[in-house]
């Protein structure tokens, strides 16, 4: 088993992440371990198809270890990720007779783990939450770190809470069971995390993905397999904590390269084509590795970045798996998106772009000529061939 441990000296508060395969049959051990004898009940959030594939063994763990328990089905997709949605979670957690004492189990992927998070956070004015992510995404990046949200119209996060989990229990085997997209949306986020901060992990995941396809990477040998994918998540869940621990709430007077702002590389393009397509076309993953070849093309034109680290960085995206089409959205309702996203500072976009792969720069964007920008997402918006 590896583990990770997130240490938040300001608060004074710790948690721990476990990755292994067969985690899931731990669950209500290490619930009961990290939430201590007082809890009775734990809420599971979850959506069918998750549910339906690891909702008995979740549950069956649970009660194992004395909890009692309700659960909660969400709807899919992230367009699903709303207020709406909150409010019928709370509404779960109050017929349920949660407590204060007691915990929610979020089960799924990262739209699960916000709204569970999210719910946790307000409910009672913050109850106890446990991280079960099952999508190589929220292993990776969405369940660390205690980011919660939801979507508004208007742009994506608008709305959330930091609220930090009590534990994360990565179980590798639910990688087996997602499909294609899932997978690549994930290579994308851990793509962007060593392209961000960190050349030794870019060099370590590209090393994986080249080896091995998307698909086989995770149905070939068994054993080998799951030791090199428990590593390399436990890497980038290593690298995350160690971000988190020095900037937990992204203190926006911050732009040195270890500011937490460095991870939302690629991120100022990607909410916004998840925006103007109503959250339908692209998973997140898949619309950051687009967001990342728009950004490295502003810093190519800035000057920052190397022609030959780009082509390092549009690699790797290309070896994340195909993504949907981008070329053919309207470049004026993107620029408009843009102007909405949540880490603007003054009204100012704070772009994160690249002085080398694995050393990020915060660039204010009334620095940026807005051709530039505008010939970049025409160049990084095109298919990879």
């Amino acid at each position: 088993m590896q583990r990770v441990q997130v240490r938040l000296p300001a608060r004074k508060q710790e948690y721990e992440i476990k990755i292994d395969a067969d985690l899931l049959s731990e669950l209500g051990r290490s619930a009961r371990v990290c939430l201590g004898e007082g809890p009775r009940r734990t809420a599971v959030i979850s959506n069918k198809t998750v549910f339906d594939l690891y909702g008995e063994r979740a549950v069956k763990s649970l009660r194992s270890s004395g909890f009692k328990i309700a659960h909660w089905l969400m709807n899919e997709g992230e367009q699903h990720k709303s207020l709406r949605s909150l409010e019928k979670a709370l509404f779960f957690l109050s017929d349920a007779g949660l407590e204060r004492g007691d915990a929610i189990v979020a089960l799924g992927g990262g739209v699960v783990g916000d709204i569970a998070g999210f719910a946790a956070a307000v409910y009672l004015r913050g109850i106890a939450f446990i991280q079960v992510p099952t999508t190589l995404l929220a292993q990776i990046d969405a369940s660390v770190g205690g980011k919660t949200g939801v979507n508004m119209p208007a742009g994506k996060n608008l709305v959330g809470a930091f609220h930090q989990p009590k534990l994360v229990l990565i179980d590798t085997e639910t990688l087996r069971t997602l499909p294609r997209r899932e997978l690549t949306s994930g290579w994308c986020e851990a793509v962007k995390q060593g392209a961000a901060g960190d050349r030794r992990l870019f060099d370590q995941t590209v090393r994986l993905l080249r080896r091995r396809s998307v698909d086989s990477s995770l149905r070939r040998d068994q054993n080998e397999s799951q030791t090199e994918i428990c590593a390399t998540i436990a890497a980038h869940c290593q690298f995350k904590a160690s971000i988190v621990a020095g900037d937990e709430r992204e203190d926006i007077s911050r732009d040195d390269h270890r500011s937490r702002r460095i991870l939302n590389f690629g991120h100022t393009i990607a909410h916004a084509l998840e925006s103007v397509t109503g959250y339908r076309r692209f998973r997140h993953g898949e619309a950051v590795g687009y967001g990342m070849l728009v950004a490295g093309e502003i810093s190519k034109s800035l000057g920052m970045l190397a022609p030959n680290e780009l082509e390092l960085l549009r690699e790797a995206v290309r070896l994340c798996g195909p993504l949907p089409r981008a070329d053919d959205l309207a470049a004026e309702e993107i620029s408009a998106a843009i102007k909405l996203d949540k880490k603007s500072v003054s009204g100012i976009i704070k772009w994160v772009l690249l002085e080398r792969i694995g050393r990020a720069r915060i660039v204010s964007g009334n620095e940026i000529d807005k051709r530039v920008i505008r010939s970049s997402m025409r160049a990084g918006l095109k298919p990879l061939r």
